[in-house]
């Protein structure tokens, strides 16, 4: 039982108490002036009996001593007649064993009773003895007085009676109230304390607490209120919940940096983008003042400039992260609320770096374009001027002239085939002509390719191959190329004396083929560009050799076709090692 209905049966067992106590009292008080009222009249009667006999005079002394006496009998009284002198003329009966106290009479009964027009009843509890004085009057002359006295023994008995009845009756009056009073007040109080309960729930945030609607009374559509609320307060708690999750989703999971700002300058919000851009601990930069958390003066002067003049602002730095210099496009905005209300800034950042190297690779690819293709087109324009001038006369000259202009001819041929294969191969949808490839075979016809120039650069060209057949699913003529230009690069960076190494290892699922050389090596910061179009480890002597600067663009490019690897490692003057690892299994998607 709760407080509620514990307060609630307190009130009522108290009120209840109450009223039948009053009610006790009451009817207590009005059975004794009953009892008191019919003692009284008896008495009256027994007095008036008395003076019937007396004042009638129709009989003599001794027969109205004896009279009274039968009287007294009778009724278990004591008569006592006095004249008008207040001088005893009668006196017979007894009281239950008592004698009659003559004095008590004189000294505090006669005073009450004398000068009385009518009969008086006196009752005197501390005698336990009860009065009535009946006056004997002649006109209006007073002759005498007739008192009798009884005990009150009876009516203390009668009285006692009725108090036990009464509290009977009333106790078990207040069983039976108080039980139907528990169950009243129960079936009452049930649903207020199980709307209170609910409603308790709801306010510690359990929205899915409900409450019984047992009555289609008030209880019952307290009940029905609160369940309509609940449910209320649960779809709107569940559709806010579904929105803050979109939208947390949303931060988190976007590709640019976010930071929001309140008005007064802290940090409110960082989404995982910007942590991992920046690299920042959210625990440490989350709720700090936006000057004391940003490490960069431009993003700093970005939001002051956002602060002052409240208009969006859209910006692109180029700021150090790290080890590396990034680029970003920052936007931000002002945060205005209804009423013109400040409510902060919130700023977006855009990595930009990778835009920023497509644009500057298409820059660098035009301009190296630009210029592998002018060198040859210069050497040719310039010999058939030449010609044309008058060297033809001169047939050794003219020979020679015309050696140079095919050798750029073929130099320009070969450039322009590289760029056509590295865009057929980068286009969408590039499709390889896969079938069942034997590396053994592949690598023997390339021995037999290179072996010219291996012998024409004195270099010695070494292919080790495993036992066994060794078969991987590609296209022949691709593999054929990167290897060609893989072993070929070996040997054109080789100097003379030195070796060049092909070796194939077979494992479970791939096949590794390595190409080593004792070249002249590599820088460990030239190694990522190596890969890029036009880029040369050694400009002077790469453009001598007759390369094309799209040799390993295109290895890379047809490796990844594969669905296979390429790693380099390399060091100043001691040589350089290609790792291609090709799938045994070509896997459409892999």
């Amino acid at each position: 039982m709760n407080r509620f209905r514990s307060r609630l049966l307190f009130a009522f067992i108290t009120l209840l108490i109450a009223v039948l106590v009053g009610l006790g009292l009451l009817l207590g008080q009005i059975f004794n002036s009953y009892y008191i009222d019919a003692f009284a009249e008896i008495m009256e009667k027994e007095a008036k009996l008395a003076k019937s006999f007396f004042v009638d005079k129709r009989f003599n002394t001794s027969e109205e001593s004896s009279l009274v006496f039968d009287i007294s009998n009778a009724y278990q009284s004591h008569i006592t007649i006095l004249d008008e002198n207040d001088k005893i003329i009668h006196d017979s009966g007894k009281l239950e064993d008592k004698s009659h106290n003559h004095t008590h009479m004189y000294e505090n009964v006669l005073p009450i009773m004398k000068n009385k027009e009518e009969g008086h009843f006196y009752p005197d509890q501390k005698d336990k003895l009860a009065y009535f004085g009946l006056p004997i009057m002649e006109g209006e002359t007073y002759k005498g007085l007739i008192l009798i006295n009884t005990s009150i023994a009876e009516l203390d008995k009668a009285n006692l009676q009725m108090w036990g009845i009464l509290i009977i009756c009333l106790g078990l009056a207040f069983i039976i109230i108080l039980l139907l009073g528990i169950r009243i007040i129960a079936q009452y109080t049930r649903p207020i304390e199980s709307a209170t309960k609910v409603a308790m729930e709801l306010a510690k945030g359990n929205y899915k607490a409900r409450t019984y609607e047992d009555h289609l009374d008030e209880t019952g559509m307290l009940s029905q209120s609160i369940n309509i609320l609940a449910r209320n307060l649960q779809d709107m708690t569940r559709a806010q919940e579904m929105q803050q999750d979109r939208l947390q989703t949303l931060i988190e999971n976007m590709g640019s940096g976010l930071i929001l700002i309140d008005g007064r300058g802290y940090i409110n919000l960082v989404n995982r983008a910007y942590k991992e851009l920046f690299k920042v601990d959210s625990a440490k930069f989350l709720y700090q003042l936006y000057y004391d958390a940003f490490m960069h003066k431009e993003i700093i002067d970005i939001v002051e400039e956002i602060f002052m003049t409240e208009v969006k602002v859209r910006k692109q730095l180029h700021i150090p992260v790290k080890i590396e210099r990034r680029h970003f496009e920052v936007y931000g905005a002002p945060i205005i609320g209804t009423n013109d209300e400040w409510k902060g800034i919130v700023l977006v950042f855009h990595d930009i770096t990778e835009l920023k190297k497509l644009e500057q690779v298409r820059k660098d690819f035009v301009a190296n374009v630009s210029h592998e293709l002018k060198t040859p087109i210069t050497s040719i324009k310039g010999f058939s001027e030449t010609l044309l001038d008058g060297a033809l006369s001169d047939r050794q000259t003219a020979e020679y002239f015309l050696t140079i202009i095919l050798k750029e001819s073929d130099r320009l041929q070969s450039l322009i085939q590289d760029l056509l294969d590295l865009s057929k191969i980068e286009q969408q949808g590039y499709q390889l002509s896969i079938q069942s490839c034997d590396v053994k075979e592949l690598l023997e016809d390339i021995n037999i390719i290179l072996q010219s120039k291996s012998k024409e650069k004195e270099v010695e060209l070494r292919i080790s191959l495993p036992e066994g057949l060794v078969f991987i699913e590609g296209d022949f003529y691709r593999l054929k190329q990167i290897f060609i230009n893989l072993i070929n690069n070996a040997l054109t960076y080789t100097p003379k004396g030195g070796f060049v190494q092909v070796k194939v290892e077979k494992h479970k699922e791939q096949v590794h083929v390595i190409v080593s050389d004792t070249g002249i090596g590599m820088k460990k910061e030239e190694i990522p560009r190596i890969f890029e179009r036009f880029y040369r480890v050694d400009r002077a002597r790469s453009r001598n050799s007759g390369g094309t600067g799209l040799g390993l663009a295109i290895v890379k490019h047809l490796v990844e076709a594969h669905k296979g690897q390429i790693s380099v490692s390399s060091e100043i003057g001691k040589g350089t090692t290609f790792v291609v690892k090709l799938n045994k299994k070509y896997h459409e998607g892999y």
